[in-house]
């Protein structure tokens, strides 16, 4: 399958070699996960960063049919950071191949679970400035905070709840322990 490198920029200049870097990076990565279909890396300049060593952002999205996995890095060198960025991304496709290999024990493989999201009126007017669309994976409470913090998200993430049938959000409480919100329609 085709893999789509996409390179952004913030606050710096795309030199020739930070790309000839990212692109020996690539395949490397393409070898231990070959499900992915686009990679994002995103490096950005901290001006305002307090220590100097946290000024150069490394942030590398992977992509692919049920899964998202995301590492951020910061380095006073960019290259660095990419590397260091690199190394923690392959150490999360090794955690989750070896979650994958176990399977959710339901049989049906999540390549075929498909969840249509509805079509929402173009004429409506509301003061929401950002849309997001992604498909849920069915999975058990465990394998949601398990995906939680793999594609680091700490504040929230929704999910497919197997055991109930039910769209579900786990969220980081203020005490830093977890919640589940089950929505029931009334």
């Amino acid at each position: 399958m085709e893999q789509k490198v996409e390179i952004t920029v913030k606050y710096m200049e795309l030199t020739d070699r930070i790309k000839e870097y990212i692109e020996k990076k690539v395949p490397r990565l393409e070898r231990l996960l070959p499900t992915i279909e686009s990679m994002k890396f995103d490096l950005s300049y901290s001006k305002s960063a307090r220590n100097r060593s946290d000024r150069e952002v490394a942030q590398i999205t992977l992509t692919g049919k049920g899964f998202v996995l995301r590492t951020e890095e910061r380095n006073a060198d960019m290259l660095t950071a990419i590397d260091n960025a690199t190394d923690k991304m392959q150490r999360q496709i090794e955690r989750f191949k070896g979650k994958r290999a176990r399977g959710r024990g339901d049989g049906v493989p999540a390549s075929e679970v498909n969840i249509n999201q509805p079509e929402i009126e173009e004429g409506a007017k509301s003061a929401i400035v950002r849309r997001k669309s992604f498909t849920l994976i069915p999975m058990d409470e465990n394998e949601a905070v398990e995906q939680m913090a793999l594609v680091a998200h700490e504040d929230f993430f929704i999910f497919y709840n197997v055991n109930t049938n039910s769209i579900n959000v786990l969220y980081t409480r203020r005490d830093g322990n977890l919640g589940l919100i089950e929505p029931k329609i009334g």
